[in-house]
């Protein structure tokens, strides 16, 4: 009587020690052991539930994968908020990085980024920049502007050579989403001719003095002023 009962026990016990087991297997610590910011992990596949606010990333090895809890997903993948887990998607295969599955911010080797897309070519109307691999919008010269006022010395005034400038902007006319590409300027040599308030005249040659009219008048070529005598 007592052999049944004891064994009864026993099975009792294990039975309510399956439940403990999955959870400290649940909770462990996971390949390279890292649960940060799990709420269910395990040894074989990592984390399978994040904490609110992180996203979920499976890194596949072959034919297994293990999950990580990240704040912010990896290059090549771009997050996905759901009602019960946050997840890192792939981007495109063009994508080098992305904001969205349609929308890319930059491109891999051999592709060009246009309004968020990674193409092989640009396409009619803009131009490849190597540097960026973007393409940017070709550009239309506009009109030249007025001459400047003529400056020397950040003055415009004095007696010396000077430069004025023009300037002309390069954009897309009629197209808001455009920036302008650059801007065009060209400056030429101007004299100045005009004296500063306060200066004298700079055209003046130097050690000349301005004649003043004279009040009297020479009547006669003694110089005293006095009539010349009537002839007898």
């Amino acid at each position: 009587m007592r052999a049944p009962l004891c064994l009864l026990l026993l099975v009792a016990h294990a039975v309510d020690m399956l439940p403990l087991n999955r959870r400290k297997k649940q909770v462990g610590t996971g390949p390279g052991g890292n649960c940060t910011g799990c709420v269910i992990c395990s040894e074989e596949n990592g984390c399978s539930t994040c904490q609110q606010r992180l996203f979920l990333f499976i890194r596949r090895e072959g034919i297994r994968q293990y999950g990580k809890c990240v704040h912010d997903c990896p290059p090549g993948y771009f997050g996905v908020r759901g009602q019960e887990v946050n997840r890192c998607k792939k981007c495109g295969a063009t994508c080098e990085s992305c904001f969205s599955q349609d929308f890319c911010i930059q491109c891999k080797r051999r592709f060009y980024l246009y309004k968020g897309k990674c193409l092989p070519t640009c396409p009619p109307g803009t131009a490849a920049q190597q540097s960026t691999r973007e393409c940017q919008e070709e550009c239309e010269l506009s009109p030249w502007g007025s001459w400047s006022p003529c400056t020397h010395n950040g003055k415009t005034c004095g007696s010396a050579w000077g430069l004025e400038t023009r300037v002309r902007e390069a954009g897309r006319a009629g197209r808001e989403e455009a920036a302008t590409c650059q801007v065009l300027s060209e400056s030429r040599k101007c004299p100045i001719r005009r004296p500063c308030p306060g200066e004298r005249n700079p055209n003046r040659k130097k050690g000349q003095r301005e004649r003043r009219p004279r009040k009297d008048r020479k009547l006669d070529g003694r110089g005293d002023g006095r009539p010349r005598p009537a002839p007898t």
